[in-house]
């Protein structure tokens, strides 16, 4: 089983890498309205500005000194390297999920590494770049009798009111309860007062939840994949900007930083 899911995952991350590609370059010029600054600006100014969240764990939040930290920070910080000389020439702004997207097209930020997932709907107004993550859909649990799928059959399951979670949830466990909840912490409410076994989620956020509380663990079966982006803007002005990003994290793949800081801070 285990075996055929990772041949599943391989095959699943080329084609969202090549697909990935195919969006940066195939519908940068589609005439949308973007706006950012070009690459010229970036690099005669001597910074990016870069949109992040800041209380994500681990992807990007505040240590005890509230200095800003995470896989997300360290991309960004790379980039900057690498478009404009040091780490330190980029500035960040810590943004709400609703904001992600419209940071970009209304000037406020030249890029948002900010846990943003690639989809078909949202590449009408942005680009994205090729993923730096896979994300997935996982459960948590601090059941030591759960070790599989199958465990969790006839079981009950938190899973996010209205989430796409929740469709994913009944397609490989169809026998579970599911326990709709609103927040990640009545999930853990619902764990803790054994209204719930598991909580099914994203893996990307539930690594931040295992790491705050030890006693819980993910199970490493993946539901889905979703690549996560960086978003940046459309246009033909902004070609070189985009192919700097793509080029950067293609090769930051190939060399393997990618997956030394995606370990390095907990990432299944």
């Amino acid at each position: 089983m285990y075996n055929r899911c990772n041949k599943w995952q391989v095959i699943t991350q080329l084609h969202l890498v090549l697909s990935a590609i195919f969006f940066c370059f195939s519908i940068g010029g589609t005439g949308l309205s973007a706006s950012a600054a070009e690459m010229p600006e970036i690099q005669r100014r001597g910074y990016l500005t870069i949109a992040v969240k800041d209380n994500l764990r681990p992807l990007g939040f505040k240590d005890a000194k509230g200095n800003l930290q995470g896989l997300e920070i360290d991309l960004a910080q790379r980039l900057a390297v690498d478009l404009v000389g040091k780490a330190e020439a980029v500035k960040f702004q810590p943004v709400a999920n609703r904001d992600r997207l419209s940071v970009v097209l209304d000037k406020k930020v030249d890029l948002a590494i900010a846990r943003v997932t690639a989809t078909s709907s949202r590449t009408r107004i942005v680009n994205f770049s090729v993923p730096y993550y896979l994300d997935s859909t996982v459960l948590v649990t601090k059941d030591a009798s759960v070790q599989k799928l199958s465990n969790l059959a006839k079981q009950k399951i938190a899973v996010l009111n209205n989430s796409s979670t929740i469709a994913k949830v009944r397609y490989y466990v169809p026998n579970a309860e599911l326990v709709g909840v609103d927040s990640y912490e009545e999930a853990r409410e619902q764990i803790e007062s054994s209204a719930a076994v598991a909580f099914a989620a994203d893996a990307s956020v539930l690594s931040g939840w295992v790491q705050q509380y030890p006693q819980y663990r993910l199970l490493p079966i993946k539901l889905s994949t979703e690549p996560l982006s960086v978003v940046m803007p459309k246009g033909l002005q902004y070609d070189e900007l985009r192919r700097n990003v793509n080029e950067a994290i293609a090769r930051y793949i190939a060399e393997g930083w990618l997956q030394q800081r995606i370990q390095y801070w907990g990432l299944p």
